[in-house]
Order: structure tokens, then C-alpha cells, then sequence
């Protein structure tokens, strides 16, 4: 049985994992770290991958999601679980939806607890079990919509359903131990096995652990796919989503066409060349890095391209980094609105672009770079 390269963040004592089909090396990322992501591309390098997904098993509270620049810089597609809250992923996942990657498979199981919208991943004999269940352990229940009533039958309904040989990936670890199996925690784990609910919400209702130290920085930026900036405030008030809105492509083209708003496509250079591009669209790469001040040069390029009185309307492949593009722009006073499923569009269940009408898909004037 294939196995998942299992890697490692030490600052926040968070897996991740890489998941591929040996004959096609497409291949999937669960639970990315965003200040390992030069690590991760160099993984994806060396074993001659093509990233098809990242995947989140929840809104981080510890760490920040490296998902949004994988879709931008290894052209990944996002998902998370729909109850997460995370309105940048392009795939909003529900219980059993699968995740194919090649001849490969990866199945949703919903497992709220640790956060109401929890989910674990199954692939094969694997289960990746992100906060759900640890190894003789379980993720915290107080915060972030947490039950532990929930927890207790996640994991004992629906992990523990599972056959006793499925190897358990868990999302943390802080003694130095990497996987275990549903058998094992089944038999031995301290906090559920043989314990009634009862029992479960007394441990966990005990617990009393300290608030964890990034949970305010890194929710809201686990929300937007880890797409995040550092400048300060100002501009006008941003409505609920933090934008104007969205707006679908062939409404996008007749406001740009009547003059009322702009085209910025927040593509790199290097996607416009090879995949395509809109003729008399601005161009403005999106591109921050984390660690990095947040780039000032796309401030000012996204002012210089669109002139008082009119709306922006941020284009990118596929919707991650024009949502939080348009965020920008709206802080920095612009009506400022995200072009639904991007140039290319999401993939359709076959894992083939442009079928849910992205630009291109709609007949929208473009060109081969």
C-alpha cells in the first residue's frame, strides 16, 4: 500500500501531507504551513509532482494555511470543508465528496468537534485525521464552535467505524511520534477509549489549555486561504465579505465594455504567457510571500489602474487571489469586485478547467499568450 510523505513544521508541531498517484504523479497536499512552503515546492520538485489540490481539514488557529500561494505558484486548486468558513477555496466540501488525483481517490468525512466544520480525509488505508484525533489524544473543544459532545461521536461513530488497520496521520503531534492506527486508539487512547460521553466531556471540560498564541492572526487568514497583508487600515468600510462582491464574468465584460470598471488581471506574468489573456485587461500580479511586508507596488499600481468613479474587477485563474485582491482594493477606497470562477474556471468533476464558466469557458474575448 502506497504511503504519504509525511512532513513536518517544528514552530507549530503541524503535519502535512503529500499524497500522490504513482503513474500519473498528480497529487494532493493536506494541511500546507505557509512558512514551509519553499520546503514543500522543493518536495513537489524532487518527486516530479503536478499539485491538483491542497486540501485543509479546518481553519488553522495555530498556523497559517500556505494553500492560496500554492494555488498561485504550483496552480493548485483549493478545498476545504464547507463549514469552515473559508470563502476562498475554489471546492467547498461536503461528507463522501471525493478529491480524485489521477487513478487516486481522497474521500471527505465530516467529523465536527475541534471546530464545527472538521473534517478528516480517508485515501486507501489511511485516514488524515487533522485535530480530530490525535495519537493517544484529541484536538481541544473550546473555541472556534467546538463540542465536545460532537467530538466524541466524530470520533467514535465515524473514525472508529473504520477498519482497525487504518493507518491514523494525524494533523499534530508534540512527542515526537508520526502515525498510529484506528485499532490502537480505539484500545488504548486516554481521553476516548472506554470512556462514555460523560466521562469524554469531564476530561475535556478539564482541560484548561491556554488560548493558542496566533488563534487571532491566523483564523482570519486561514479564511482567506492564508492570503494575507500586513499594512495598516484606511480607505473606505469594507461590507461583511470584505468587498464589493462577486460578479460573473459575462457581467464582468459588459461593465468593462460600457467603461464603468476596469479589468486588472492579478495573474503572474509567467500565467498570462503561457495559459492566455484578456486584451486591454491591466495587468497587476498579485504576489506576497509570507514573512513579507505586504507589496506595496501592487497598491499603487491597482490605484494607477483605476481611476476615480470606477470599479475594479480583479481577475485571476481561478478566484483565490482576486477575492483577496479585491479585499485590497477595497481597503484602499476602490469599489472592488471578484470575477466568479476566474480565466480558466474551477475544475469539473473529471478534474478538467473551464466547464463551470470561467472566462475563457464563456466565449469572453481572449488571446493564446
Amino acid at each position: 500500500m502506497p504511503e504519504p510523505i509525511q512532513l513536518f513544521d517544528p514552530a507549530s508541531s503541524t503535519f502535512t501531507y503529500v499524497l500522490f498517484d504513482e503513474a500519473t504523479r498528480d497529487a494532493v497536499i493536506v494541511d500546507p504551513v505557509d512558512e514551509q512552503l519553499a520546503r514543500d515546492l522543493e518536495v513537489l520538485a524532487k518527486h516530479q509532482l503536478k499539485l491538483l489540490w491542497t486540501v485543509e481539514t479546518h481553519a488553522h488557529a495555530d498556523h497559517v494555511t500556505s494553500a492560496g500561494l500554492l494555488a498561485e505558484h504550483a496552480g493548485a486548486v483549493t478545498a476545504a470543508p464547507e463549514g469552515c468558513g473559508i470563502g476562498t477555496a475554489a471546492v467547498q466540501l461536503k461528507h463522501g465528496d471525493p478529491l480524485d488525483f489521477g487513478g487516486e481517490r481522497l474521500i471527505a468525512l465530516h467529523t465536527p468537534g475541534h471546530t464545527a466544520g472538521s473534517m478528516c480525509y480517508r485515501w486507501r488505508g489511511h485516514v488524515f485525521t487533522g485535530d480530530t484525533l490525535l495519537i493517544d489524544g484529541c484536538g481541544r473543544t473550546d473555541f472556534q464552535s467546538g463540542s465536545a459532545a460532537a467530538l466524541y461521536r466524530s470520533i467514535t461513530e465515524t473514525l472508529f467505524a473504520l477498519p482497525d488497520d487504518t493507518v491514523v496521520w494525524p494533523g499534530h503531534d508534540y512527542k515526537g511520534r508520526t502515525h498510529s492506527t484506528i485499532g490502537a486508539e480505539k484500545w488504548s487512547n486516554s481521553r476516548v477509549a472506554d470512556k462514555t460521553l460523560a466521562e469524554f466531556q469531564t476530561i475535556m471540560n478539564e482541560l484548561n489549555l491556554p488560548k493558542p498564541k496566533r488563534i487571532d492572526e491566523a483564523v482570519p487568514a486561514n479564511q482567506s486561504s492564508g492570503l494575507r497583508h500586513d499594512a495598516g487600515g484606511g480607505g473606505a468600510p469594507q461590507p461583511p465579505q470584505g468587498y464589493a462582491g462577486d460578479v460573473a464574468p459575462q457581467q464582468a465584460f459588459e461593465w468593462w465594455q460600457r467603461g464603468e470598471a476596469v479589468l486588472v488581471d492579478v495573474r503572474t506574468d509567467a500565467e498570462r504567457e503561457w495559459v492566455g489573456f484578456v486584451p486591454g485587461a491591466v495587468p497587476v500580479p498579485w504576489k506576497q510571500w509570507p514573512g513579507m511586508a505586504f507589496n506595496e507596488g501592487f497598491d499603487a499600481a491597482l490605484k494607477a489602474a483605476v481611476p476615480p468613479g470606477r470599479k475594479a474587477l480583479l481577475l485571476c485563474r481561478s478566484g483565490v487571489r482576486s477575492i483577496a485582491a479585491a479585499r485590497r482594493g477595497t481597503e484602499l477606497g476602490i469599489e472592488s469586485y471578484n470575477v466568479l470562477e476566474g480565466f480558466e474556471g474551477d475544475p469539473d468533476e473529471h478534474g478538467q478547467r473551464g466547464k463551470r464558466g470561467g472566462w475563457r469557458a464563456r466565449g469572453l474575448p481572449w488571446r493564446q499568450g
